[in-house]
């Protein structure tokens, strides 16, 4: 047994294992051995083996990864899809997704199969905004997302070998997503101006970048402003910014990408069912309460 382990670079105890479980007759024959090997596990629970044995649903499930939605937004849409009975779990779909069968699909999850690690936030001096007003005096209408239209703002970070970034607004209610390309950094004001146009808006949460330094162009609507330093006062449009980097790698360029490209992103990532709205979209709230707003 040492010498067929060390022949088949195994250590020995395998070897013996393998002969132990696969015999027939007392006698290893390596033909019967694999026929054996395989019944014993087509038999046996495998790992993803609700998903394996419906092909409509994992049919179901592999196109829904390909589209960025995570195993807990597929099994809450089926869910919500059926009424309210569970077809199948996340857990169940993570076991699918790490088992043999689903295991090229993990490129599509968030983190790669990987946990993501806490890192030192790096701190840098900030150009001092005039005219703040604080998220402590935001009306409690916005702290408990009671309506559609109050937003939060911010511009997505580039390499320092290029200037063209992104600037986005979402809506804190319903996480409807609008973004924009702009060429530098300081037009980020101009990029609300526009966005924020295209909807009715009530309020815009900003942080204290230098780029909002002319945040009284913004017109009529309320303007609140972060903490120093406080990045998860407008956490919405931080996470929002997490799934931009699914489609736009931390380290590439803006340039790479086409306006036609950033559209296809915000419409899929509009039309993903999130789980804070209970496995609904985003456009399907934000449709939803914005008609109704303008018909009264």
């Amino acid at each position: 047994m040492r010498e067929i382990g060390s022949a088949l670079k195994k250590n020995p105890s395998s070897v013996s294992r393998e002969l132990k479980r696969n015999k027939v007759k007392d006698e290893y024959d390596p033909r019967k051995a694999q026929h054996k090997s395989r019944v014993k596990r087509l038999y046996s629970k495998y790992r993803g083996m609700k998903v394996r044995e419906n092909p409509d649903l994992e049919k179901y499930i592999r196109h829904g990864l390909k589209n960025h939605w995570s195993p807990e937004q597929i099994a809450g849409r089926l869910r919500l899809k059926y009424h309210d009975r569970t077809i199948v779990s996340h857990r169940a779909i993570y076991k699918y997704v790490y088992s043999q069968y689903g295991y090229s699909l993990t490129v599509f999850l968030r983190y790669k199969g990987y946990r993501k690690r806490n890192g030192n936030l790096t701190k840098y001096q900030r150009t001092m905004l005039k005219n703040r007003v604080f998220v402590d005096q935001r009306p409690k209408v916005i702290n408990n997302r009671l309506r559609c239209g109050d937003f939060e703002g911010d511009t997505l970070g580039v390499p320092k070998y290029t200037r063209e970034t992104l600037v986005a607004v979402l809506d804190r209610k319903s996480r409807y997503f609008l973004a924009k390309k702009i060429s530098r950094l300081k037009y980020a004001v101009d990029g609300f101006k526009e966005l924020l146009a295209q909807v009715q808006a009530h309020s815009i949460t900003l942080d204290n970048g230098f780029e909002n330094n002319r945040h009284d162009e913004l017109g009529k609507i309320d303007r609140y402003f972060c903490h120093s330093y406080s990045f998860w006062e407008k956490g919405s449009i931080e996470n929002m910014f997490g799934i931009v980097r699914e489609y736009i790698p931390k380290k590439k360029p803006l340039s790479e990408y086409s306006d036609e490209y950033v559209s296809a992103m915000i419409s899929e990532m509009n039309n993903t069912p999130r789980k804070c709205l209970n496995y609904h979209t985003p456009k399907e709230i934000f449709e939803k309460e914005h008609l109704t707003r303008c018909c009264t």
